[in-house]
């Protein structure tokens, strides 16, 4: 048998069944058009008259109109909302920290929805700088004249966003040897010097850590037992290495026991860890950190789950934010090269000096993982404990709250 094996009449579709002409089983077009009766509309409530109407180009206004510019002005100012977007979910996140809703689960978990959009818009501006590279050096040549002296440093939100998150102020690269905040002026200045006496997210997180149940010596005093399983791990491991026979191999093996025994000692030494708070190689509490790494070892447990979560979140914000400089400085460098940047900084060299952890803010969560020990050198929870636990923050009256944490 030849032909199409679908040419038989059994296998015939009735395509009239398909035709604009029988509107009657046609469910698709059963809807109202409510907007033909008046009252809000797309257009009027995005208020796109103004934003579709708010690109300018310079080399318009000079009377040499460059194509490229539109695209240029276009994906700042996208940048420019979502950085909105991104203040205004960090201040209602600050906001629930401060009202004391943190103690309660049900805030946590808008916490942590909210700490995650603000990732996902942050790996969204992160790729967005492909869209900018589509444009070749010598196109941004032909209109990068007219933007002089504005730059990218005059962010005003971007400067909030720092701030509000807790980039430390004196670790902050000084911008043509002056203070950041001396690059703008009125309403702006005042702003960015309120954003600085605010309790910043660090901070705030901070706080809370310090409430981590356990922490108490008159309770499981998690650190206390942590310190003493240590050292007697510890005192098992050197003596392991001390019964191996005399090589090469066991000089290696106690140079470098010598070296993971300094580091952890280090861990209960809150002198040094003062010391390092103060030259801002450190930014939590000697109490915040204890905190941080008990809910890093017991995040199995279901109480520590959530704040485990909260913890990774903040460590994605920070390495998100150091993508987007790093991609800045790539991109700044394929543009303009080692020129001076257009509002008159060292333009690539200054923005190379920002991607360090100066502007890392949650980098104590980063070297938790320097503290890994055998799991069997954490101390054990008996159901005693367990139960104190899934307590200790709820007898707080602030759980019981009716307040909206909004």
């Amino acid at each position: 048998m030849s032909g199409c094996p679908f040419a038989r009449n059994n296998y015939l579709f009735n395509f009239n069944r398909l035709s604009l002409e029988d509107e009657k089983d046609d469910k698709s077009q059963e809807g109202i058009n409510k907007a033909s009766k008046g009252g809000l509309v797309y257009g009027d409530y995005l208020q796109l008259n103004k934003i579709l109407n708010a690109q300018e180009l310079q080399s318009e206004k000079k009377g040499n109109k460059i194509h490229d510019e539109h695209l240029f002005i276009v994906t700042h100012q996208a940048y420019e909302l979502w950085f909105k977007q991104i203040l205004w979910e960090m201040d209602s996140v600050r906001v629930i920290f401060q009202n004391g809703h943190v103690r309660d689960e049900r805030n946590m978990l808008k916490v942590i929805t909210r700490m995650n959009r603000i990732s996902m818009i942050l790996k969204l501006l992160v790729e967005q700088f492909s869209i900018l590279e589509t444009m070749t050096a010598l196109d941004f040549f032909d209109f990068r004249y007219y933007l002089s002296p504005a730059s990218g440093f005059q962010s005003l939100q971007f400067r909030l966003l720092e701030n509000k998150i807790g980039v430390p102020q004196s670790l902050r690269v000084p911008y043509n040897r002056r203070h950041y905040r001396d690059n703008f002026k009125g309403q702006d200045y005042e702003l960015l010097l309120q954003s600085e006496q605010e309790p910043t997210l660090l901070q705030l997180v901070e706080a809370w850590l310090e409430r981590t149940p356990g922490l108490d010596a008159k309770g499981f005093d998690f650190w206390g037992q942590f310190e003493v399983n240590v050292l007697k791990g510890l005192e098992e491991e050197f003596a392991l290495l001390q019964a191996k026979p005399e090589s090469e191999e066991k000089d290696d093996l106690l140079s470098e026991f010598q070296k993971q025994k300094d580091v952890l000692l280090s861990l209960f030494d809150e002198k040094r860890h003062e010391h390092l708070l103060s030259k801002g190689e450190r930014r939590l509490s000697y109490k915040a950190l204890k905190g941080a790494l008990m809910i890093y070892f017991y995040r199995e447990e279901p109480r520590f789950q959530i704040p485990f979560q909260l913890l990774t979140s903040l460590m994605d914000i920070d390495v998100l934010m150091t993508k987007w400089r790093y991609n800045h400085v790539c991109m700044v460098h394929r543009m303009i090269g080692s020129k001076a940047g257009t509002g008159g900084s060292s333009g690539y060299h200054y923005l190379r000096s920002t991607v360090s952890d100066r502007y890392k803010v949650f980098v104590d969560l980063f070297n938790l993982s320097t503290f890994l020990v055998p799991r069997h050198w954490i101390p054990k929870m008996n159901p005693t404990i367990h139960k104190f636990l899934y307590t200790a923050e709820y007898c707080d009256s602030s759980y019981f709250s009716s307040d909206d944490s909004d």
